[in-house]
């Protein structure tokens, strides 16, 4: 690739559209060669980046990031990104970002259209709810929690409100945002979702486990549960009575270099999960492994067959009564996360 569209990726960021090309005097069958050779891929009709960047972007978070950074660069009507894009923006979690489409919203819109890949929403919206952020102009948290839970329903809806109380968006300004919306189609959808966000899901995953153990009707769930065992504090994802649901998500074992969270190879990870399971079933707990497959469809039933039938033999063996002892460390570890190793 030339050095002339290496300098334009370079100072657009990352990406360079074809009208950017032409200035540059780049023959549109050589753009043509490059991008069927995978020198550069085209992330909208018009706008390509690197074949090296695209590469090293992860699928679920930066690649559709990119996808509304072209679009951006792209649109000539006035616009504000919303939905599934303003939650990309705002770094939110959604269940799947692979498959999101990209949103904005305009004032002086009727209704909702697709153009060229890209949903318009025709919806109000006041200055106050409108922010820059990196660059871009998106609707604020707690207006974008509120659209994915209309637009997409409860799952979605709870992974993004959990995912704004985590980092720090107040329940207030949430309930205030409904407030709002009184009239709105799907403001139904957003109270129970608000009723039902926590802020100690780290992961949609582990929201969307904390959704799956509540059609158990088992009683009520502690996220982020501390136990401590010889060697330091562990946090578990949630708990029931003296059962502890553990999601195993990928990104565990995925190297840090690659998007994922291992700096330890995966053997080594799993070793040390394995050990961990041993450690808190020795302090009268028992434990559940849920992954993301358990999460849909026919899986979806066998697991909370399985769950059911796991907590039934701890219940069993240890009620439902936290032990003293367990109840003393939880009691002054809660709400700290412990710095160490988790």
């Amino acid at each position: 690739m030339e050095h002339r569209v290496r300098a334009a990726l370079a100072t657009g960021a990352g990406f360079v559209t074809a009208a950017q090309l032409r200035d540059l005097g780049i023959d549109p069958r050589l753009t043509t060669r490059w991008v069927r050779e995978g020198t550069l891929v085209a992330v909208r009709r018009g706008v390509y980046t690197s074949g090296e960047l695209w590469s090293g972007w992860d699928e679920f978070v930066q690649r559709p990031l990119a996808r509304v950074r072209a679009a951006h660069l792209t649109m000539r009507v006035a616009h504000v990104f919303s939905h599934d894009s303003a939650a990309l923006v705002h770094r939110l979690p959604l269940i799947d970002g692979r498959i999101s489409d990209v949103h904005l919203t305009r004032r002086r819109l009727q209704g909702s259209q697709v153009q060229y890949g890209v949903r318009h929403h025709g919806a109000a919206y006041r200055t106050d709810q409108r922010e820059r952020v990196s660059g871009l102009d998106v609707l604020t948290l707690p207006r974008t929690v509120a659209d994915l839970a209309r637009e997409h329903g409860y799952l979605s809806g709870l992974v993004a409100a959990d995912g704004a109380l985590r980092i720090g968006v107040g329940r207030q300004l949430l309930r205030d945002e409904l407030d709002s919306m009184r009239c709105w189609p799907g403001v139904t959808v957003c109270r129970a979702v608000l009723d039902d966000a926590v802020h100690g899901a780290e992961s949609a995953g582990e929201t969307l486990m904390r959704a799956l153990v509540a059609e158990l009707g088992i009683g009520p769930m502690e996220t982020q549960f501390p136990v401590s065992v010889a060697s330091g504090v562990r946090w578990c994802d949630l708990r029931v009575g003296c059962h502890v649901f553990e999601f195993d998500g990928r990104v565990k074992l995925r190297p840090v270099a690659d998007g994922g969270l291992a700096t330890r190879s995966a053997e080594e990870v799993m070793w040390r999960e394995k050990k961990r399971d041993r450690a808190i079933g020795g302090l009268c707990l028992g434990i559940s492994h849920v992954i993301w497959a358990d999460l849909w469809g026919a899986a979806r039933r066998r697991t909370l067959q399985r769950l059911g039938a796991e907590y039934a033999v701890t219940r069993s063996r240890y009620g439902v009564v936290l032990p003293v002892h367990l109840e003393e460390v939880a009691e002054r570890l809660r709400g700290r996360r412990y710095s160490g190793v988790r």
